[in-house]
């Protein structure tokens, strides 16, 4: 058996298929074939509902309330957490042949496969299975969840006799409640799902059913509906009832040994903070009524013609890895499922795949996501950041309690509230604020949405910035400083002056600055004067950014580089993650780096390092990071490409991109590493590629690793969309759309019209070997 058969993924440019079964890996599975659409998530059981791994299915922001004690309380500390529900289930449709339970446990699987494939946007799955009494069928499923009706999921399911007339028995259930092993090791979240949902009300009739439910402590609002079409009807006796927290169609058929049995069925979700639940059940009855007039194939074809279209821009294309070339497309797939109808809510860390973080998004959301959405997918990013502008009034509340200006926007959040008990990581984090503006500059400058920023980005950027003011303080050099804060590395807190968090501090009031001076009657609005503009021009001129004179390096924040060194050869393999077995007083005294954290600023604040600054800086900190988080390797990809370490900036791509697909971080079974999935983008785009938007202006440096031939990638900018080709000796620039624009190629600067310019790459610049700490080196791309 070869490498790749065992571990169960073929490998194909536009699918990931998986033949064979082995019931053991169905944790992985489920969340690697799980399907999205931003607003409703579906993990990949099996429709039979069992076997199974750990079944979920996922409404984005809806959430139950659990409470957050503390030993010894404090002032400012977050009272309540926020935990994902697994919602009522659509997906189970069981099977009864000749009275025996189609269960792959039991009987013989002769031949199963499933595939999720890329184009399509559909899961679709091929078992022929005999019967413990030797009864054989074949069942052929197909699902989707729709981008463009975004409440629907429809599921084919098709069952066919192999040895002749059989007794088939179908029931298409709505269950909620559905019970299931949680794998949290907190008792708060254990009983905060434990029978999360309470029944309002079942209806049925004909072949529709409708539950309604509401969370006991959140108070929030869900119905869930399913309707079916059935082939041959004629031959079927059918039942629907409808109680509680089940709604069950029952179907009897006898069907020839030459027959088939299709089952068409369509489950439409809804759900509310405010609307009443009869509201609710009216808004999924009509969802359904139009699923059924639109059928089967036409929202299959629509599935096809989105995705076409995000493609068409989006794709990534390697030549010289057909498993990387996979990855990426895998990893593209279900970045546009996380955020393509979320529509004002969150883009959670783990998308809709897993409740692993409790179904919270972070600060990954603005630095990695987003980039990805906003040069692809604008209308997406916007969304995501209005979910922020939606949630302002908390962040200017959570401010004021920690009695500071402007806003504060949680680390950790479903709503917008902090629910983050570890208040040195959490609230803390001031960087998030930051990001927040940053992606809200970064999509102002690709988009030119000028109704987005006069209505929404201008008061993201403003609120932002007065924090900093609040926070910081000038010395008496005049420097101005942002003390006791953690930066994005959790291995740090509570530090002055944290490079990342001050870099990015120094953009977000310059670009509030410079907005307000654009939009002058927003500025108003907004109660800015030219003083308090002023303030954050003199903040921004004088921000302090700490430097190792005798090392000749930025240390991460003041002092780091004084700091005790970390044992890293006396620390075992086994004892990463270092935050399971050292306590975080040690780790935070410590030489000693999490993820990225200062390689993270010379990539978005490239403009405020040196080239012989940032590979210095690069190859202090490789010895220093031992990538306990799956955010690190992407961000040292990027750089590692920049300062010229191809070969390493291949091996960190490919550990983004295969995160998941190889379960590098044993934790799959919770869901996928969303960000490091937008991060393998990144890597080819902004490293490979070297694509850096300077607001101005828009630069690249592209390069390609020895492995690799060529990669290209698609952009949309300013209204344009520009393809990037990359060879081994030139890279060619192609308008594909819009007007002749003005573009950087390492450094020089050219216009691109109609014709495609075809640019020389240099030749790298020498550059010594780096080292990371012992035994936390990149696995080798040819080893991985």
């Amino acid at each position: 058996m070869s490498e790749d058969e065992e571990k169960g993924y073929e490998i194909a440019p536009w699918r990931l298929r998986w033949r064979g079964l082995d019931l053991h890996e169905l944790h992985r599975t489920e969340s690697t074939f799980a399907l999205s659409n931003g607003h409703i998530g579906m993990r990949g059981t099996f429709e039979e509902g069992e076997p199974r791994g750990l079944p979920g299915t996922y409404l984005n922001g809806f959430y139950e309330r659990r409470p957050l004690p503390y030993a010894e309380a404090g002032y400012g500390y977050p009272e309540d957490g926020q935990t994902v529900v697994n919602v009522t289930d659509g997906s189970i449709i069981r099977l009864l042949v000749d009275d025996e339970p189609l269960d792959m446990r039991y009987g013989t699987a002769l031949f199963h496969e499933r595939t999720l494939d890329f184009r399509a946007g559909t899961l679709r799955r091929v078992t022929e299975w005999e019967s413990p009494t030797g009864r054989r069928v074949r069942i052929t499923s197909e699902r989707l969840v729709s981008f463009t009706s975004r409440a629907l999921v429809a599921i084919r399911y098709e069952v066919e006799p192999l040895d002749g007339e059989v007794e088939l028995v179908v029931q298409s259930d709505l269950l909620a409640n559905e019970p299931i092993e949680s794998a949290t090791k907190d008792p708060r979240v254990a009983a905060a799902l434990d029978d999360p949902l309470v029944a309002d009300a079942a209806s049925a009739s004909d072949m529709r059913a409708t539950l309604a439910h509401h969370t006991r402590s959140s108070g929030l609002r869900m119905a869930a509906a399913m309707d079916h079409q059935v082939e041959p009807l004629e031959a079927a006796q059918c039942r629907i009832q409808a109680e509680g927290d089940l709604a069950r169609l029952t179907i009897a058929v006898d069907l020839p040994a030459d027959g088939k049995l299709r089952l068409t069925k369509y489950v439409a979700y809804g759900w509310s903070a405010q609307r009443s639940s009869p509201a609710l059940q009216a808004q999924v009855d009509a969802a359904l009524a139009q699923a059924v007039e639109t059928g089967w194939d036409t929202l299959a074809h629509r599935q096809r013609e989105f995705l076409d279209h995000f493609w068409s821009v989006a794709d990534v294309e390697i030549d010289g890895d057909t498993e990387l070339q996979q990855a990426i497309r895998f990893a593209l797939f279900h970045v546009i499922q996380a955020g393509a109808r979320g529509e004002t809510r969150a883009i959670p860390a783990k998308g809709l795949t897993g409740p692993g973080y409790d179904g919270h998004a972070f600060w990954d959301t603005e630095m990695f996501v987003l980039p990805l959405l906003t040069y692809t997918l604008p209308d997406a990013a916007r969304d995501a950041l209005m979910w922020r502008y939606r949630t302002l009034d908390k962040a200017r509340a959570r401010a004021r309690q920690l009695g500071q200006a402007g806003a504060m926007f949680p680390w950790r959040s479903i709503n917008g509230d902090e629910c983050s008990g570890y208040w040195p990581a959490g609230t803390a984090a001031f960087h998030v604020n930051a990001d927040v503006a940053n992606a809200t500059a970064r999509y102002l400058a690709a988009t030119d949405d000028e109704q987005f920023a006069e209505e929404c980005g201008i008061e993201l950027l403003v609120e932002t910035a007065r924090l900093w003011i609040s926070l910081g303080h000038h010395d008496a050099h005049g420097e101005f400083r942002i003390d006791g804060v953690t930066g994005p590395d959790e291995y740090s807190a509570i530090t002055d002056n944290n490079v990342y968090t001050n870099l990015m501090a120094q953009q977000n009031l310059i670009e509030a600055a410079r907005y307000c001076e654009r939009y002058p009657a927003v500025a108003r609005y907004l109660d800015v004067t030219e003083e308090e503009a002023a303030r954050w021009r003199a903040a921004a001129e004088h921000m302090r950014i700490p430097y190792d004179e005798a090392l000749g390096v930025h240390p991460q924040s003041d002092g780091f580089t004084h700091h005790a060194e970390w044992d890293f050869a006396g620390t075992p393999a086994e004892n990463y993650p270092l935050l399971l077995h050292y306590p975080y007083f040690d780790l935070y005294r410590k030489q000693l780096v999490k993820q990225a954290d200062l390689v993270l600023a010379m990539y978005v604040r490239g403009d405020a390092f040196s080239y012989e600054q940032k590979a210095a800086n690069f190859a202090y900190y490789e010895a220093l990071t031992v990538r306990d988080s799956s955010l690190s390797a992407c961000v040292q990809a990027v750089m590692a490409a920049e300062v010229g370490h191809m070969e390493l900036a291949y091996d960190y791509l490919a550990e983004a991109a295969l995160t998941d697909l190889h379960d590098l971080h044993d934790n799959v079974r919770n869901g996928l590493h969303i960000a490091s999935l937008a991060g393998a983008w990144m890597a080819c785009v902004a490293g490979f590629g070297g694509m850096r938007d300077c607001g101005d202006r828009v630069e690249f440096a592209p390069r390609l690793p020895p492995r690799l031939t060529r990669i290209s990638f698609n952009l949309r900018l300013r209204g344009r969309e520009v393809r990037v080709d990359i060879g081994k000796e030139e890279a060619t620039y192609h308008l594909r759309s819009g007007a002749p624009m003005r573009l950087v190629h390492h450094g020089t600067d050219f216009k691109l019209g109609a014709a495609p310019e075809r640019m020389p790459i240099p030749d790298l610049p020498p550059i010594s070997p780096v080292r990371q700490p012992p035994g936390r080196a990149p696995i080798a791309r040819s080893e991985l």
